[in-house]
């Protein structure tokens, strides 16, 4: 496994398993029509963009496993999406392992993110903390259940 800074040409892929990853590991803690109006539509440009700008992928016998971003200027993480047939395998852990790396280096305090309700076990076991529910306001316009969490950096 390793990560790399994603191209614009990860950008479809990115999509597809983003898409597969919420449909495969959200569909226990949110409605059907919450997930379709979630995972609905394509790859915009703006999409596309974000992706070649702020998103790192990682790779697995040469496929994209699992994505992710960090905001290195207010510590926001974004997009820790894995593919389901990696699941398991530490392609999560390694992408937080490198985005608190890269939050490290720029200096910041603490990692920021909204956790869907079925990963913040997982954030929890990454060093985050939070647990009230609170609602998401997604780019695409649509609000979901999530909880804040934060991880100090400081040590």
């Amino acid at each position: 496994m390793e990560i790399r800074k994603a191209q614009r040409s990860d950008a479809q892929r990115a999509f597809e398993l983003r898409t597969l990853a919420i449909r495969s590991e959200c569909k226990d803690h949110y409605s059907d029509e919450a997930l379709t109006l979630w995972t609905e539509g394509s790859a915009t440009e703006k999409f596309m963009d974000t992706v070649e700008q702020n998103f790192h992928v990682v790779m697995f016998e040469g496929e994209v496993a699992g994505t992710g971003m960090i905001n290195t200027k207010d510590g926001m993480i974004d997009a820790i999406f894995v593919d389901p047939r990696f699941m398991g395998m530490g392609v999560a852990r390694k992408m937080m392992a490198h985005l608190e790396q890269l939050a490290r280096e720029a200096g910041l305090a603490q990692m920021k993110l909204d956790s869907t309700l079925n990963a913040a076990p997982f954030y929890r076991r990454c060093g985050f903390s939070g647990d009230k529910v609170s609602t998401y306001h997604s780019p695409r316009g649509i609000q979901l259940d999530c909880i804040p969490m934060t991880k100090s950096l400081s040590e």
